[in-house]
């Protein structure tokens, strides 16, 4: 019999899952001081608590303060600043209204917190769009890991028809009609006879995607030696985040995205949270072993990336933990642990990247006009009619 909990989210149940290259100035450090939360847990003497932050240490990582190096991108000042260009240019989309931002936007925890995301011709989506921020630490990218790094997956969403529904076509014929953007390739990519070319727009924005990092969250900090910077709920929510087998598939600097897991280990969830057409990596390796595989979760600014899961169907982060004790642990956390490790996953929001946004080239009387239903060039029936994008 199914565990009432994962048997739908419509039921109310509650007890919550689960630089230096920058652009402006970085906002102030995450506060230094504990939250206040009313409650707290059993208070640890000094001893458990730095016990407690070597074995955090030997799981986690913090987030580094500079800029990560890039495999075969070099990532320039030049490169990252028309990455941000290309980031928040509608003209990249068929009707010129989406740009990357409108999905991972960078005000909201690089998401757009909605169930699934809405795309060219208001078509929705058929999964939630994850978080860019710290991406770049992950493993491989998209729930399915299908893109094994951030360039080739910004020239997915630009091509799907459910998204930004273009062509690489489109997209080189709006940057070539712009003379500023001709001149910002050149300089991005020098010594290249061709410089305008899809391939180097992802890497732009693969470049740009780099320095979207949010280092000092209050964990952190604790990890780097300031014990007093979580309260006590905190500190026992991190100790059973370690010990109930969170960490298990949460560990490393993004507490997540190395790995890939079913999702439901021991109770498969109900098909509001689980849809049962969304094997999840088995449309990528056609493996058995893979239907209803994902890549876990990066944990890193869970707060703030709300709602929950692929589907988006969980909008409490308390629900979500609860969620994932059943199904991933076979454990039905109590109501204080469910409390505890929630407060513990809320210490992870960093210090968000602080992007100005770009003043973009004026269009010229040879860019490419808007085209609200368009081919795209995955499908041959127009866009508006097929969904084919998965996040």
């Amino acid at each position: 019999m199914r565990h009432p909990l994962l048997a739908s989210v419509a039921s109310g149940a509650f007890v919550a899952v689960v630089g230096m290259l920058t652009m402006a100035p970085p906002m102030p450090a995450a506060t230094a001081q504990p939250r206040s939360t009313g409650v707290t847990g059993s208070a640890m003497s000094p001893q458990e608590v730095e016990e407690l932050r070597k074995a955090a240490n030997d799981t986690f990582k913090p987030i580094p303060s500079m800029v990560p190096e890039v495999r075969g991108n070099p990532v320039t000042r030049e490169k990252t600043e028309l990455g941000r260009m290309l980031w928040f240019d509608p003209r990249l989309s068929a009707s010129g209204i989406l740009s990357c931002n409108s999905c991972h936007n960078l005000a909201a925890g690089g998401s757009d917190n909605i169930e699934t995301s809405i795309g060219h011709g208001w078509q929705k989506g058929p999964r939630n769009s994850p978080t860019v921020l710290n991406s770049v630490f992950n493993v491989a990218q998209f729930w399915d890991g299908r893109a094994e790094d951030l360039r080739t997956q910004a020239k997915g969403p630009i091509q799907a028809a459910v998204e930004m529904a273009a062509t690489p076509e489109h997209v080189i014929n709006v940057l070539k009609s712009i003379p500023e953007y001709q001149n910002r390739f050149r300089t991005a990519f020098p010594g290249e006879a061709e410089p305008v070319t899809f391939d180097n727009v992802a890497k732009a924005i693969e470049g740009f995607e780099a320095t979207l990092i949010t280092p000092a969250s209050r964990f952190d900090q604790f990890l780097e030696g300031n014990a007093a910077v979580l309260n006590d709920r905190e500190k026992n929510g991190l100790k059973l985040f370690m010990e109930t087998g969170c960490s298990g598939c949460h560990s490393g600097v993004n507490l997540g995205g190395q790995d890939y897991f079913p999702f439901g280990v021991v109770e498969r969830p109900g098909s509001d949270i689980l849809p049962p057409e969304d094997k999840g990596r088995f449309a990528v390796t056609k493996t058995a072993s893979d239907e209803y595989v994902f890549r876990a979760v990066p944990l890193r600014n869970v707060e703030l990336t709300v709602p929950y899961f692929h589907s988006g169907k969980v909008w409490n982060l308390e629900q979500a933990v609860a969620i994932m004790g059943v199904a991933q642990l076979g454990k039905e956390l109590t109501p204080q642990e469910t409390s505890d490790i929630a407060a513990f996953l809320r210490t992870l929001t960093g210090q968000q990247p602080r992007v100005e946004l770009p003043l973009l080239p004026a269009s010229t009387a040879q860019t490419p006009r808007p085209e609200p239903l368009v081919k795209n060039s995955l499908e041959k029936s127009d866009a508006v009619e097929k969904q084919n994008s998965l996040r």
